[in-house]
């Protein structure tokens, strides 16, 4: 017999079985402790109410709850009940992933995070409030694939105004980061068969795995001190690129204005698309704004942003523009995968945008992320060459040659120091001086400096040889 039960605020399927109703009733509810469906410190109905419930005598479920308090499944409190006893759901084991997902360490000084203590939390309360109070019923169903109108405006207007982005809010998408949205963009190429997407060299891991996710073979065109060789994509025969012109990641340069305008052309006169990746646009120093490429060729580019390094990326809020011709292939992609982001952090960011509060974090944020980036250069043992300081969250170290970075990283992980390596990150192997990827925006303010300091004694340990 299989019972349905809601008592007390518990939702819980006991299966009774076909034996008798106390041993029935003693197993279900023994398995449903041991497999964690009624986890410790659950509080069970009372004898009396789940003996109504299920059709059974309260003697039979007294009898049941008297048993497994004797196995130390349950606990019987005078005036409280009988909850779950501590510790008496079976362990469970891991699920194994492939790659672990950024292990926890004390110190943390790898690229990719903002501090998220910073996050503007009563902004976003503030804006929410709004949001919500506002928000038509008929906002909360399902709702355009493209995202709400009210942030696709707000966001067309704030792309235009502080990055130079040509474009109307129809032609916006809110999607769920920067993977999302080139996964969308991948799986489109795809059907209108493209093979083959270059990526600059190095790049972020993830560009591969979701590029080939979608079937793409993904190609690597060398970066220099002045971004992607252009030159190089004739030879790679590509129908798409993914570039960072403002701040390429990891090597930290921009993309020179004579690339910018050969990477055009090459969309132009090729037919192939740009896919721009606005890669920490936000967080510029030593130097003056630099637009984005979208501007310069609208109509063969997707542009690409995320409010995960200005806010917190478990937000998942994420956005792209792209050409007329292209928005309906996206709208289908999204409408067979996630539908639409969620309404209510749509509309609490288009507030935030709509009230000036994210432009003031933002410039706070810059200034924060400046002064922590001048302590780090400052601190660093001296002759070590430092590059990719003018803009982002992140610089290249130099090691002593003879070091391995590899070396460096497991040591600095026995410390309980996150560091990444610059090898990991390219797609073509040779030999290459060994460097590291130092993030500075992870730790909160009271974390930085001892995270500094242990990053310079692990350095002294590795003189120039």
């Amino acid at each position: 017999m299989s019972e349905p039960w809601s008592i007390a605020g518990v939702d819980l399927h006991l299966d009774l079985g076909t034996g008798g109703r106390r041993a029935g009733l003693t197993d279900a509810l023994r398995e449903a402790v041991r497999a964690g469906r009624l986890a410790p410190g659950t509080r069970l109905p009372a004898s009396r109410t789940l003996a109504a419930d299920l059709g059974l005598s309260r003697g039979t479920v007294t009898a049941a709850y008297g048993q497994l308090a004797a196995e130390g499944y349950l606990l019987a409190r005078p005036g409280a009940g009988t909850v779950v006893a501590p510790r008496a759901t079976a362990a469970r084991r891991p699920v194994p992933l492939d790659r672990p997902w950024r292990p926890v360490v004390r110190y943390d000084l790898r690229p990719g995070l903002p501090d998220l203590s910073a996050f503007p939390r009563r902004d976003w309360l503030a804006s929410a409030r709004t949001a919500l109070t506002a928000v038509d019923h008929a906002a909360l169903g399902w709702g355009d694939p493209r995202g709400h109108a009210d942030l696709r405006a707000e966001l067309a207007g704030y792309l235009g105004r502080v990055r130079g982005v040509r474009t109307e809010p129809d032609a916006v998408m809110v999607c769920a980061g920067f993977a999302h949205g080139l996964a969308l963009v991948c799986a489109v190429l795809r059907d209108r068969g493209v093979r083959a997407i270059a990526l600059e060299d190095p790049y972020l891991p993830p560009y591969r795995e979701v590029a080939e996710a979608a079937g793409l073979r993904t190609v690597p065109v060398p970066v220099d001190a002045d971004g992607i060789r252009v030159d190089r994509l004739a030879a790679a025969d590509v129908g798409a690129v993914v570039a960072t012109p403002a701040h390429q990641f990891p090597l930290g340069v921009a993309l020179a204005p004579a690339r910018r305008v050969q990477l055009a052309d090459w969309a132009r006169r090729t037919g192939g698309l740009l896919v721009e990746d606005d890669y920490d646009g936000e967080y510029r120093y030593d130097r003056e704004p630099l637009g984005a490429l979208q501007g310069l060729a609208p109509a063969s580019t997707v542009y690409l942003g995320t409010a995960s390094k200005t806010l917190a990326p478990g937000l998942r809020l994420g956005w792209l523009a792209a050409p007329p011709e292209l928005v309906a292939p996206l709208v289908r992609q999204r409408r067979h995968t996630d539908r639409h982001t969620g309404i209510l952090e749509q509309l609490t960011f288009a507030e935030l945008i709509r009230s000036g509060r994210y432009d003031r974090h933002v410039r706070r944020s810059r200034i924060t992320y400046r002064r922590r980036r001048d302590e780090l250069v400052a601190a660093l043992p001296t002759g070590l060459p430092v590059t990719g300081i003018a803009a982002g969250l992140h610089l290249l170290v130099g090691l002593p040659a003879g070091v391995s970075e590899s070396a460096v990283v497991n040591a600095a992980r026995r410390r309980s120091l996150g560091l990444e390596g610059l090898s990991a990150h390219y797609g073509r192997s040779g030999r290459r001086p060994p460097q590291l990827v130092i993030g500075y925006g992870t730790p909160p303010d009271h974390a930085f400096r001892p995270a500094l300091r242990a990053l310079v004694d692990l350095l002294h340990e590795y003189p120039g040889r």
